[in-house]
């Protein structure tokens, strides 16, 4: 058995981590990185960060001349996106076509802060709703194939719809709420899934589905890279270039639509909220809050002694669990017992199962090619 090990800076572990490694100091790679990456640029919450900003604010209202919108986002009602559609629309003049998937899962507190928020925002929303029984049954292929991110068939229907709308538009500009701030540190997670790697989708779907998902939006990689390359459309995180404050934001958004806090990250969509705080955790060992609250305290919005002290409590309160769990199951058409047996056996990897190695191997080249050139340029 291996000796326990947790980061001297933030509260990274070797729990269920094969790809952590410590310093002479205790200190692990994930957080070591993360500060590499601020340094070098990653996170700009001042002056540099300004100035790129208003540079791309300028940009995205340039190009979006002549057009109904300037830039499109994607929406879940979580506070990354609430916030930055806020920024967007309110403070920075942007006119934005908010998209938003129900896939069935969301919560009433989501779906009232989505319409609140869009509402005061004056944003038009688009909602997406894909065919209710392939969308399940898809999904419920991901849980019988035993993999990490059961979530597949939900990003996936996001990022074809938001590339449609994008063509059909003729917008160039997606703005994302990805950011350093709050997700800095992700744990690695061993043979996870490309959302967009539909060898993989239709592997999965053709040994553990029952339905044809010939009416869901699906998108492919390469779909994804001729977008990207051919029809220009850019993907950008401006919420890296200003100081975002978890605590701050939440009480802006509160202050500007009542926006309300779901307690913690991804607990706006019910689905969402069983996979990262039941399966992650129970199947595979791994505890998501690990990986937020080092994100935090890398850009100093708690201390490791907080962070320690939440880890203290559960990971998610039992019987609001089983009733998301029994809701989420009776959507799926998947039986309590199946799924509990399934949880208790080890987790399989994208390994398992058929997955693009053309792309992979295309995708690695072009970010060789990518990265030489900029070094020629230096």
């Amino acid at each position: 058995m291996k000796e326990y090990k947790r980061c001297t800076k933030c509260v990274m572990d070797n729990m269920a981590d094969d790809t952590i490694t410590f310093d002479e100091n205790g200190v692990c790679n994930y957080y070591n990185v993360a500060i590499q990456q601020m340094n070098a640029g990653s996170y700009l919450p001042n002056e540099a960060g300004r100035q790129k900003l208003n540079e791309l604010i300028a940009r995205i209202k340039e190009d979006g001349k002549g057009k109904e919108y300037d830039c499109l986002m994607g929406i879940s009602g979580g506070l990354d996106s609430s916030y930055l559609l806020y920024l967007g629309a309110v403070k920075w003049g942007l006119r934005i076509m908010a998209v938003h998937v129900d896939d069935g899962f969301d919560t009433e507190l989501a779906k009232e802060n989505v319409r609140r928020l869009c509402e005061s925002c004056h944003v038009e929303l688009k909602t997406i709703t894909p065919n209710a029984e392939q969308f399940k049954d898809l999904t419920r292929a991901f849980i019988l194939a035993e993999l990490p991110n059961v979530a597949t068939p939900q990003d996936n229907v996001l990022f074809a719809c938001l590339y449609r709308f994008a063509k059909e538009q003729g917008i160039k500009h997606f703005l994302s709420g990805g950011n350093f701030a709050l997700e800095c540190i992700l744990q690695k997670v061993k043979g996870g899934t490309n959302a967009m790697d539909m060898v993989h989708i239709k592997d999965i779907h053709k040994r553990f589905g029952t339905k044809p998902i010939d009416k869901l939006p699906l998108m492919t990689n390469w779909e994804r890279l001729w977008n990207v390359r051919v029809h220009g459309i850019h993907t950008s995180r401006p919420l890296n270039y200003i100081d975002y404050n978890r605590d701050r934001a939440i009480q802006e958004l509160k202050d500007f639509c009542g926006f309300t806090y779901y307690e913690a990250k991804h607990l706006e969509n019910t689905l969402t909220k069983v996979i990262q705080l039941y399966w992650y955790y129970n199947k595979f060992k791994i505890d998501k809050r690990k990986s937020h609250l080092s994100s935090m305290i890398v850009t100093g919005q708690i201390t490791r002694e907080e962070a320690l002290k939440e880890l203290e409590k559960p990971v998610y309160d039992e019987d609001s669990m089983d009733k998301d769990i029994n809701m989420v199951l009776g959507q799926l058409n998947l039986d309590r017992k199946t799924f509990d047996e399934i949880v208790g056996r080890p987790g399989k990897t994208s390994s398992d199962y058929k997955t693009d190695k053309l792309f992979a191997w295309t995708n690695k080249m072009i970010s060789l090619i990518v990265k030489d050139k900029k070094a020629l340029v230096k």
